[in-house]
């Protein structure tokens, strides 16, 4: 049985399977890029609420695993070498999933490379936007009199989304034929925009073609279904 005692983590969150991967997280954009991804390749999990509400993320033994204090961060007992490895930033765990399990990422080096570039796409511009667009429209932003950030951060998430429009034009996913870690980091963040953050209209989301065909397509897989409610907020 692996020992994870090195890592305090545990001590708040303590693993009941110490042998599986454990999941630090909650079903956010960002985090259900780790469960669905996890439930997508079939590797034995153990997940645990961190409450970002309750500033979960921010105490002592979370800080210890990830100093940013930010969902999800993993603990995998059998890392390379066979040594417990923990790990933090969503993007980096879908390439080390994505590694470990040999699916979802292309063996060609130079597909592999293009994949993680349109992971880096949605981490570096998709999710910032897309979180201020929330932030503006739906939560304490809302509250500003003054609408030229919420117009700015509107205008570069339609510009995002166009980028995305066109990469999908004559293409199932983000990298063709094949489904990939690129669509796993994507999903969640296109579904919160029209869903969670109420953004459907200001975004003119319903004037793509390309993107709410794929989205429906990433819904449909069950894994993503499972993965999306991994884990939830009682």
């Amino acid at each position: 049985m692996a020992d994870l005692s090195a890592f305090p983590i545990t001590r708040r969150w303590p693993a009941e399977h110490p042998d599986r991967i454990q999941l630090y997280s909650l079903n956010t954009p960002n985090g259900v890029k780790a469960s669905i991804m996890l439930e997508e390749t079939g590797l034995p999990y153990e997940p645990h609420l961190v409450d970002i509400t309750a500033d979960q993320s921010h105490t002592p033994e979370f800080l210890s695993l990830n100093p940013n204090g930010k969902i999800p961060a993993i603990i995998d007992p059998d890392g390379p070498g066979g040594r417990p490895l923990g790990l933090f930033e969503s993007g980096a765990i879908l390439i080390y999933l994505a590694d470990k399990s040999g699916r979802f990422i292309a063996a060609d080096p130079a597909l592999r490379y293009e994949t993680i570039q349109w992971v880096f796409f949605q981490n570096a511009g998709i999710g910032p936007m897309f979180g201020q667009v929330g932030f503006f429209n739906k939560f304490a932003g809302k509250a500003y009199e003054d609408k030229r950030p919420l117009e700015r951060y509107v205008a570069e998430s339609k510009r995002l989304l166009g980028v995305l429009e066109q990469r999908l034009d004559g293409r199932d996913w983000i990298m063709g034929a094949d489904y990939s870690i690129a669509d796993v980091s994507t999903l969640g963040w296109v579904r919160n925009l029209i869903t969670f953050y109420e953004a459907r209209d200001l975004v003119e989301y319903d004037g793509l073609k390309n993107v709410p065909a794929w989205l429906d397509r990433g819904l449909a897989r069950p894994a993503v279904q499972r993965g999306l409610e991994i884990p939830k907020r009682g």
